[in-house]
């Protein structure tokens, strides 16, 4: 597939995959504490691009951390409008994809979800709860409008519907590390590296695993294997102490010199 054909975060990520690099896509709450001066400071990190979760008040994917950090976005009086207002008003050096539930898009409806996505300069959608089967209309309609809608791909997928996530995936494929919601974890699951192996087998877009990924050692195990991880709820817990951008600087840094020092 030829690069002028890709969508503005699959180019990106692919370009520097293939120029050798690790890719490490963080995680974070919008509308948590000084969340923009938070992409920032994680792009400044050595961030590829950056996860926004927009708040819902029934993340069924998500673990207690981030629960806990989009409630508190909700009682502060975020909303997805408000969220997709405040990307417009800044720009960023990697591209932004949002991570939602489908009960925001279909309330918004396809077209206009799409079309206030791509206004506000992401890129890139991450819906858990929309299957494979069910997602035919609103991935064309982001595609319509430059939105690359990611795939998950869990451990428990069969190999005949990982291939067609894979196909069906704009912008990476998400390798999901192991069965249950976000959280931190004290060690990998071998699930993680074996997500990996098999998604490689069956597409050549960037392959990055994420759910499970807490720190550098883990970050740097998964990435021999993969192109990459996704690291979420280890990063919002060091947001939810208070940590604020520096801190996420900090995390975000050492997560970078990790992977970046495999051979």
């Amino acid at each position: 597939m030829a690069n002028q054909t890709l969508g503005m975060l699959e180019k990106a990520l692919t370009e520097k995959r293939d120029g050798g690099r690790k890719l490490l896509v963080p995680y974070i709450s919008g509308g948590l504490g000084d969340w923009i001066e938070t992409i920032h400071a994680i792009i400044e990190a050595g961030a590829d691009a950056v996860e926004v979760g927009i708040p819902f008040s029934d993340p069924i994917m998500d673990g207690p951390i981030i629960q806990e950090a989009s409630q508190r976005a909700l009682d502060g009086g975020i909303t997805p409008s408000a969220i997709l207002s405040e990307l417009r008003r800044n720009s960023f050096a990697v591209p932004i994809a949002v991570m939602t539930y489908y009960n925001i898009v279909h309330h918004a409806g396809h077209k206009r979800f799409a079309r206030e996505l791509a206004n506000s300069g992401v890129s890139g959608s991450i819906i858990p709860d929309l299957q494979l089967d069910e997602g035919g209309d609103w991935i064309m309609m982001a595609a319509e409008n430059g939105i690359d809608n990611v795939l998950l791909a869990a451990p428990s997928t069969s190999p005949e519907r990982l291939t067609r996530s894979a196909v069906s995936s704009r912008g990476f494929v998400y390798g999901v590390g192991l069965m249950g919601v976000t959280g931190e974890r004290a060690s990998l699951a071998d699930s993680a590296s074996e997500i990996a192996h098999r998604l490689k087998e069956c597409t050549t877009r960037p392959v990055l695993v994420g759910v499970g990924v807490s720190n550098a050692e883990q970050a740097v195990q998964v990435s021999r294997v993969s192109d990459g991880v996704i690291v979420g709820s280890a990063l919002v817990r060091r947001l939810l102490q208070g940590g604020g951008p520096q801190s996420a600087f900090e995390f975000i840094s050492e997560l970078r010199k990790g992977i970046d020092a495999i051979i």
